[in-house]
C-alpha cells in the first residue's frame, strides 16, 4: 500500500510539473513568437523523452501491486479464459498488465463481527442483538461475537459468491439464522444454565461447517449474554428467592441434625468409656482374687499377713510365741473392756489383739 501510493503521488507530480511546463513554455514563447511558433518548438526530441519517461512510470504505477501481508489479491484478468487466475496473489509485490487486470484486494487476518443490543457496540446501530423463542415459548435476546476469517485458498470462491458483500450477506445472516434454529431446542431456563455451555458448543459446531463450505475458518463463536423478557426475568428471581429460603433452612435443618448426631455420640461415648472401664476394674479385681487364691494355696501364711496388713490404726497387737505364758493385766471396770482375740498362726507365733472401744 505505501509503494502504491509512492508511485501514485510520483507520477501526478510529474504529470503536474510537464504540464506546468508546458504551459509556461506557450506563454513566452507565444508572446514574443506567435502561438504558432510556440506549437511548432514543442515537438522536440526533449520534449518527446520526456512524454516517454512519463508514459513509462504511468505504466510501471498502474503495473505494480504491494499486497499486505495480512491480505491476498483475487487477479480479475481478460487475459484468463475465466476471467480470473484460479491461483490469489500472496503477499509482496506483485505485477499486472495495466489496462487489462486489476486486482481485488481480501483481508486474510481474524475478523470480529458483533451483534449485541448497546448501541454502538457492534457493527450496526441500535439494537442488533438476535431475538429468538425457546422451546416453552419464551422470547430471549442474545449478544454475540464471531472471530472468522477468509481462508487465502478459498479467496477466489468467496469473490465468485460474495464478492466484498460476505458480511452482510453471508456472515450475518447465516449466524442469526443458526442461533435462532438451535435455541429453539432448549428450554429457557436451560438457556441460562450449565447447558448455555452446550447450546454456544453446538452453534460453534453448526457456523463452523457452514462457513468452510463457503470458504470462512470460524474460530469461535462467543455467546456474550442473554437477555429474557421483563416478565420472566422477575419470575426467575422470585424463584431463585424462594429457593434461596429453602436451601437455608435445609443448611439450618442439617445443622441442628449434625448437632444432635454429636450429642447421640458423646453420650453414646461416654457410655462405652463407663463400661468399659467397669470391664476393667472387674477383670482387675478377678484376676488379684485369682493371685491371692493362688498364693493361698501356696502359703497359708499370706491369709495372716493379709489379716495383719489390714487392721485399723486403733487396734494394738502384740505377737508372742504361741508356746509362752503371758499375764495380761483385768479391765478396768470405769474403762471399757478391750477385746483381745489370739490367733496362732502355723508358724507358732500367738497374736495378741486389744481393741478398745471408741464409744459405747
Amino acid at each position: 500500500m505505501l509503494l502504491n501510493n509512492a508511485l501514485q503521488l510520483a507520477t501526478l507530480l510529474l504529470w503536474l510539473a510537464f504540464a506546468l511546463f508546458i504551459v509556461i513554455y506557450l506563454t513566452m514563447v507565444g508572446a514574443r513568437r506567435g502561438l504558432g511558433t510556440a506549437l511548432r518548438g514543442l515537438i522536440s526530441r526533449f520534449l518527446f523523452g520526456l512524454l516517454v519517461v512519463l508514459i513509462a512510470i504511468s505504466f510501471i504505477n498502474a503495473s505494480a501491486v504491494f499486497i499486505e501481508p495480512q491480505q491476498v489479491g483475487v487477479v480479475i484478468s481478460v487475459l484468463a479464459p475465466n476471467g480470473y487466475y484460479t491461483h490469489p496473489y500472496r503477499s509482496g509485490l506483485r505485477w499486472i498488465f495495466p489496462f487489462l487486470e486489476r486486482v481485488e484486494l481480501y483481508p486474510v487476518s481474524w475478523q470480529t463481527y458483533t451483534m449485541a443490543a448497546t448501541p454502538n457496540e457492534g457493527q450496526k446501530l441500535g439494537d442488533d442483538s438476535i431475538k429468538a423463542r425457546t422451546s416453552d415459548g419464551q422470547e430471549v435476546s442474545l449478544d454475540c461475537s464471531l472471530i472468522f476469517q477468509i481462508d487465502p485458498d478459498q479467496v477466489m470462491q468467496v469473490h465468485v459468491d460474495w464478492q466484498s458483500r460476505y458480511i452482510d450477506d453471508f456472515v450475518r445472516p447465516v449466524a442469526r439464522g443458526v442461533v435462532r434454529t438451535l435455541v429453539s431446542q432448549y428450554k429457557a431456563d436451560e438457556v441460562n444454565s450449565s447447558r448455555r455451555l452446550d447450546l454456544e458448543r453446538d452453534i460453534n459446531k453448526q457456523l463452523h461447517d457452514t462457513f468452510l463450505e463457503k470458504g470462512f475458518v470460524l474460530d469461535r463463536f462467543i455467546l456474550r449474554n442473554v437477555m429474557f423478557s421483563p416478565e420472566y426475568a422477575t419470575s426467575i428471581e422470585q424463584k431463585q428467592v424462594a429457593l434461596q429460603g429453602v436451601v437455608e433452612n435445609q443448611h439450618k435443618a442439617d445443622q441442628i441434625r449434625q448437632l444432635a448426631q454429636g450429642e447421640a455420640d458423646a453420650v453414646i461415648f461416654k457410655a462405652k468409656a463407663d463400661a468399659d472401664a467397669v470391664k476393667i476394674k472387674a477383670d482387675a479385681e478377678a484376676e488379684a482374687i485369682r493371685k491371692v487364691s493362688a498364693a493361698l494355696a501356696n502359703d497359708q501364711n499370706v491369709l495372716t499377713y493379709r489379716y495383719i496388713d489390714k487392721l485399723a490404726p486403733n487396734v494394738r497387737v502384740m505377737l508372742v510365741p504361741n508356746n509362752a505364758p503371758y499375764l495380761l493385766p483385768l479391765p478396768s471396770l470405769d474403762e471399757p473392756s478391750p477385746i483381745t482375740p489370739t490367733l496362732t498362726s502355723s508358724l507358732g507365733i500367738t497374736t495378741t489383739q486389744a481393741i478398745t472401744p471408741t464409744g459405747r
